[in-house]
C-alpha cells in the first residue's frame, strides 16, 4: 500500500473528488476534482467562498503512480465552477448564470459502451430548485460535450453528482441525489435512459426519503453484479442526533425496487455529516466499500464483503494522518490484477491548516 500525489499546491484548496468522477481504460486512470483558494476557518471546509473555483482533471498512464494535471476541457456558462455553489459568494455561483433550459438535450443518442466512454454528472447547488445536467466523453476525458439536462422528476430539485451504470449501447442507469419535499437535500433516485440520454425515466427510490427535517441520505454508489442485482450505498445522517452512518441496499430487477441489506459503517463522533461511499468489484467477487472517516483520527478506510454485500469486514486503514475532518470524499478504480487506485482529498499539517491536496492510495487488497 503507498500514496501518490495529484495534485498538491500552497495556498489552494483542492476538493471532492466523489463528486466530479474517476474513470478508466486499461493502465490510463483520470479523476475530477475541483481547486479553490484556501481560507483558515473555525469549521468545516477550508475554501476562500469570494473566490472563484476551477474545474480540473488529473491523468496516469502508469497505474497511478504519477499523473499530470489538466483543466476540465467542456463546456462551463461563464466559465463557472461545477457542483460548487454551496461554496461560493453571490456573484460566482453556477445557478446565477444557468437554467435547466441552458442544458441540451443530446443531439444524437449517447454511445455508452464506445470504448473511450466517460460521463461526469453535475449541478448548481444543493437547496430546493437545484438542477442538474452531464457531460460525455469519447476520447477519455480530454474533451466533454454538454452539458446535457436532467429532468426533476418531480421534486424539489435533483443534486446529482457522477454514478451510472452502463447497460447496453444506449443504456444506463443514473443514480441521483433529489431534493426532499422540504427542499433540502435528499433522497436517492434510481433513473434509466434507453435511447442515448434524450429521455428518462424514474424507476424507484433507493431506500426512501428520510422522514424529519435535517435527516439526508444522499451520494449514492451504486455497483451491477451478476443478472439484474445491483447494490447501492448511501450517506445518511440522522438530523436529531447528528450521528452519520453508510448503509446498502439491493436490487434484483434492475433498479426498479429496492430492499434493505445492512449499515456497514456506523460514524460515533455527532455534527460532521459522514463522508460519501464508494463501492467496488474484485475479479473473484469481493466487494470493497471504501469511504473517508470524519471520526479521528481522519483516515481513509475500507472494509471488505465476501458475501455480495451481507456482511463486511472490520475497518482497513488505507491512508491515516488527516489532519481534521475536511477530507475524504473517495473515488477508486480497479484495474487488471485487482489493483485499487483510491483517490480523495485530505489535508496532514498537524495544526490542520495546510492546503487540501488530491491524493491517492494504490493497494492490492
Amino acid at each position: 500500500m503507498r500514496q501518490a500525489t495529484i495534485f498538491r499546491e500552497p495556498g489552494r484548496f483542492g476538493g471532492w473528488p466523489a463528486n466530479y468522477g474517476m474513470w478508466n481504460w486499461g493502465d490510463e486512470i483520470v479523476v475530477g476534482f475541483t481547486v479553490g483558494a484556501q481560507k483558515t476557518v473555525a469549521r468545516g471546509h477550508a475554501i476562500d467562498k469570494s473566490q472563484p473555483v476551477i474545474n480540473m482533471q488529473a491523468r496516469s498512464l502508469d497505474r497511478g503512480a504519477t499523473w499530470q494535471v489538466e483543466e476540465f476541457n467542456g463546456q462551463r456558462p461563464d466559465e463557472r465552477g461545477l457542483s460548487a455553489d454551496e461554496h461560493m459568494a453571490p456573484g460566482l455561483r453556477l445557478s446565477e448564470v444557468m437554467d435547466l433550459e441552458t442544458a441540451l438535450v443530446p443531439s444524437k443518442l449517447l454511445r455508452f459502451q464506445h470504448p473511450n466512454f466517460a460521463l461526469m454528472a453535475a449541478r448548481t447547488g444543493l437547496a430546493r430548485g437545484v438542477f442538474s445536467f452531464f457531460y460525455a466523453s469519447y476520447d477519455r476525458c480530454r474533451s466533454w460535450a454538454g452539458p446535457y439536462r436532467l429532468p426533476i422528476f418531480g421534486s424539489t430539485g435533483i443534486a446529482a453528482r457522477t454514478d451510472y451504470i452502463v447497460q447496453g449501447e444506449h443504456s444506463a442507469l443514473f443514480f441521483l441525489t433529489a431534493n426532499k419535499a422540504d427542499g433540502a437535500e435528499g433522497k436517492v433516485i434510481c433513473v434509466g435512459t434507453e435511447d442515448g440520454g434524450m429521455t428518462f425515466e424514474l424507476l424507484a427510490e433507493v431506500g426512501g426519503e428520510p422522514p424529519t427535517a435535517g435527516d439526508f441520505a444522499i451520494m449514492p454508489a451504486a455497483l451491477a453484479l451478476s443478472g439484474k442485482r445491483l447494490l447501492c450505498a448511501r450517506r445518511c445522517r440522522d438530523g436529531a442526533s447528528g450521528l452519520s452512518w453508510i448503509d446498502l441496499y439491493a436490487s434484483d430487477d434492475s433498479g426498479r425496487s429496492w430492499r434493505f441489506l445492512n449499515r456497514p459503517v456506523d460514524f460515533h463522533q455527532r455534527g460532521h455529516s459522514g463522508n460519501p461511499p464508494c463501492l467496488k468489484q474484485l475479479s473473484d467477487g469481493r466487494l470493497l466499500l471504501i469511504y473517508g472517516d470524519r471520526d479521528g483520527p481522519y483516515n481513509i478506510c475500507a472494509r471488505v464483503s465476501i458475501d455480495e454485500g451481507i456482511s463486511f469486514s472490520g475497518e482497513i486503514i488505507l491512508r491515516s494522518g488527516g489532519a481534521n475532518g475536511d477530507m475524504g470524499y473517495v473515488r477508486a478504480v480497479v484495474l487488471d490484477g485487482d489493483s485499487v487506485i483510491a483517490a480523495y482529498y485530505i489535508n496532514d499539517r498537524p495544526d490542520g491548516d495546510g492546503e487540501r491536496f488530491i491524493e491517492a492510495t494504490i493497494w492490492q487488497p
